[in-house]
């Protein structure tokens, strides 16, 4: 049998450097424990938390983490707000922290800045996806003050005459972040303060111009991620743009038929939070099914 088509996986795709420090995380607590807890989902994707579930790791949300006592939690790369900790040492609960560096850092920032600025008024905002965890982490710095802007649309939230400083969620699109940017320069009043601060992960960045190029490069594309993943979406979204021929799946078990007539090169890539395992087992799926 000869392959008819030449299937390629994008090196550039998969887990971020929070996620594999994370995962690491777990399944090093795992390797001496049978059962280690973790707050939400490790990471948005189903496969891969049911893999870790298997060596013994139990999903819990904020519930259930509040009636524990005297256990070991992990947290994920996402982050938590202050209120988790001081749970934790209520309950002598040991936190093993694999909040990432960088929204760690960011975490630190949005604190620092609400402090210094509270007297004078300033609004705390944050464009993000209202409810991600992370986002949830980052508006607790502001002991729950912080405005959640999803895109240019809610900006009428604001007060254009208070003072704004404005911050994102590590995993936004740039050009999300400088339209909203405008958006506040446009109607913010005369010799009011407005401090933005690009505070997007280049890591996460970076791939945007790499999948595009990665995915104009093939006549079909298997982007790979899980339903529940913003950034897997938005990744989705450029994959798209530069090829329509993409199809959005999250397992290999969802390709069922072969490619259509005259397909030679066949991308697979995915987000930050699919596991290059998964990527692997799809692209065996694809040359299997198109086996002549």
């Amino acid at each position: 049998m000869t392959m008819r088509i030449e299937v390629e996986i994008d090196g550039g795709s998969g887990f971020c450097f929070g996620v594999v420090t994370a995962i690491g995380s777990a399944e090093r607590e795992l390797g001496s424990t049978d059962t280690l807890y973790c707050l939400g989902d490790i990471v948005h994707n189903s496969l891969e938390v049911e893999r870790l579930e298997a060596l013994g790791l139990r999903t819990i949300d904020h519930e259930e983490f509040a009636r524990l006592h005297d256990k070991k939690v992990l947290l994920r790369a996402h982050g938590e707000p202050p209120s988790t900790y001081e749970t934790a040492r209520r309950n002598h609960i040991t936190i093993v922290d694999a909040t990432c560096p960088v929204v760690l850092q960011l975490q630190k920032k949005i604190h620092r800045c609400f402090v210094e600025t509270r007297e004078k008024g300033t609004q705390i905002v944050i464009y993000g996806k209202k409810g991600h965890a992370e986002v949830n982490g980052l508006v607790g710095q502001t002991e729950g003050e912080a405005i959640v802007i999803e895109s240019v649309d809610d900006v009428d939230k604001l007060d254009f005459n208070r003072p704004i400083a404005l911050f994102s969620q590590t995993t936004k699109s740039l050009d999300g972040f400088r339209r909203v940017v405008e958006a506040i320069k446009v109607r913010i009043s005369e010799d009011v303060d407005f401090q933005y601060h690009d505070t997007i992960c280049r890591q996460v960045a970076n791939r945007l111009p790499n999948i595009q190029k990665f995915a104009s490069a093939h006549d079909y594309v298997y982007f790979v991620a899980g339903r529940k993943s913003s950034n897997g979406k938005m990744l989705f979204e450029e994959c798209r743009k530069a090829n329509p021929n993409s199809l959005f799946i999250s397992d290999a078990k969802e390709i069922t038929e072969p490619l259509p007539e005259g397909v030679r090169k066949v991308g697979v890539c995915g987000a930050t939070s699919t596991p290059k395992w998964l990527m692997e087992e799809v692209a065996e799926k694809v040359k299997r099914l198109n086996a002549e």
